[in-house]
């Protein structure tokens, strides 16, 4: 078993879903929430998917990266509009040979965290995933699961595979989530940009899933 400890500073969706898998693993993980600490403190998180129901009746919950101890991996799972609080959530949880791992969509997060902790490891992840947050301490996983994950390099090159993405991805591999290692992490960023610019514009429009919009002819 892992003895890696894991950060999530962004418990929404994304952040919840992946940071419970995790933590039913068998692995240390805390949480970072703010209008719903004390739900999630008293209750517990819960993710329903279409098959089953996890209920974490203990969770690690934190009002502020204050109480949170060093970790070894900070997921970074926070809007990207958000991405301006990352000098005072980011360096507090990050163990001095951490890894934050920026769980975000877009481009420019790794920069943004590599101005936070200088020329330190970064890993970035893209979800491909449907889940949303439906009240306090309660997520609703419809499909899909699957991570994407590299390293990130100043200067835009591949990075190859590299241990700390091994040894991650171990860990999210336990937990039962389908990950993938990417030897080009910019690369795979631009892929899943282009998918999501028309795709999630069209879903909304349409109300529709991305399937509809793929049979439509034309």
């Amino acid at each position: 078993m892992s003895t890696r400890r894991y950060a999530i500073i962004g418990t929404g969706a994304i952040g919840g879903f992946y940071g419970a898998h995790l933590q039913q693993a068998g692995l240390e993980v805390h949480f970072l929430l703010h209008s719903d600490y004390e739900h999630v403190r008293e209750n517990g998180l819960r993710i329903d998917s279409a098959d089953s129901t996890l209920l974490l009746d203990h969770v690690n919950a934190h009002a502020t990266v204050d109480t949170m101890p060093p970790c070894d991996v900070v997921l970074i799972s926070l809007k990207t509009t958000n991405n301006h609080l990352l000098p005072e959530l980011l360096p507090k949880p990050l163990a001095p040979d951490g890894v934050p791992l920026m769980l975000q969509n877009g481009i420019g997060s790794e920069e943004q965290a590599a101005a936070v902790i200088g020329d330190r490891p970064i890993l970035g992840g893209l979800a491909f995933i449907a889940a949303s947050k439906i009240g306090p301490g309660r997520i609703r996983h419809v499909s899909y699961s699957e991570v994407s994950l590299g390293e990130y390099r100043a200067d835009g090159s591949p990075s190859g595979i590299t241990p700390r993405m091994e040894a991650v991805a171990a860990d999210f591999t336990a937990a039962g989530i389908p990950i993938t290692c990417m030897d080009d992490l910019l690369l795979a960023r631009w892929r899943k940009l282009v998918w999501n610019i028309p795709y999630n514009a069209l879903s909304v429009i349409l109300r529709a899933r991305t399937r509809r919009t793929d049979e439509q002819p034309g």
